[in-house]
């Protein structure tokens, strides 16, 4: 990675190469097999099943920028190039309120016209929340992601801000993809909006199935993948009857390096519906060593065996 996100520095994946193209399994690693059963099960349907028909042929993207500090910011977004939208993580084990505010104030600095959410992966406790996002409405946010954890937490935070007259609109992300129910948190009412990623619910036809049950709107984002895992990404986008906000695809622009040579990297805060495929060269630098192939091997066995026990 070209900045750490999220703890992590180092992605590792595993791609699959069917009849239909090429797919990706790149759970994070400390997900069991049974959630990962999920990623197996987009992989395979990107390599032997292929996507569904594309409504569009360009896909809007937003800048991320991790919880980086605020003097970082600048050079984090040169590499998404020109972009109107920005994601900003918040909420990072370890830095404060005041890191967070600086880090959006460095964002709007740089793009006073952008329209501007936050993501905080459920680091904040109800309370943390409710302050954060008093202190962060002068700033006009387009949502806040995953303030908190749990959908009964959503739904709590959601009522409160409205009764302090914070409108700021509320998605669910890990609430709807690490979720047993991904549709629960739409009929508890406890978001305005929901994140869709392909890989963890199982799939570009399986999100679609999810947001068509949802009756939410809708924002497609990544799980940190490759450009192979991405393309998925973008099938999903690109399938949706209504895409009302710019999606979280852009993250192959935070890492270093990529399987293919042209990666599906932004442009002029867009990506092209097309196709990628691994490119040799790259596959060879990027490599596993030999122990490390053999982990995700036996992890791609016991998740498979998962996966064909639950179809």
């Amino acid at each position: 990675m070209r900045v750490r996100f999220r703890s992590t520095e180092t992605r590792e994946a595993l791609l699959l190469h069917g009849p239909a193209g090429w797919g990706e399994f790149a759970p994070f690693l400390e997900y069991d097999d049974a959630e990962a059963a999920a990623w197996l099960a987009a992989g395979i349907e990107a390599a032997w099943t292929g996507y569904p028909t594309a409504l569009r042929t360009r896909i809007p993207v937003n800048a991320t920028v991790p919880a980086v500090t605020a003097d970082r910011v600048p050079d984090v977004l040169a590499g998404f190039g020109p972009v109107s939208t920005v994601k900003i993580k918040v909420a990072e084990h370890g830095q404060r309120l005041e890191d967070d505010v600086a880090r959006v104030a460095a964002v709007r600095r740089a793009l006073p016209d952008a329209a501007l959410r936050v993501d905080a992966n459920a680091g904040w406790t109800h309370e943390e929340a409710v302050e954060a996002l008093t202190a962060l409405r002068p700033v006009d946010l387009q949502y806040a992601e995953q303030p908190v954890a749990g959908i009964d937490g959503l739904a709590r935070l959601r009522d409160t801000l409205r009764a302090r007259g914070i409108g700021t609109p509320i998605a669910a992300d890990e609430s709807v993809r690490r979720a047993d129910d991904p549709l629960r948190v739409a009929r508890a009412g406890a978001a305005d909006l929901i994140v869709v990623k392909a890989a963890p619910l199982g799939g570009v036809r399986r999100a679609l199935a999810v947001v068509a049950a949802a009756a939410l709107p809708a924002v497609v984002s990544s799980a940190l993948d490759t450009s192979i895992g991405i393309r998925g990404g973008i099938a999903l986008a690109a399938a949706l009857p209504d895409l009302p906000f710019a999606c979280g695809l852009g993250t192959v622009a935070l890492m270093a390096d990529d399987v293919v040579a042209d990666p599906l990297r932004p442009v002029d805060g867009h990506l092209d519906v097309r196709d990628v495929v691994p490119d040799p060269a790259r596959l060879d630098a990027l490599a596993a060593p030999a122990d490390r192939e053999r982990w995700w091997r036996d992890r791609l066995a016991r998740v498979h065996a998962v996966l064909a026990e639950r179809t």
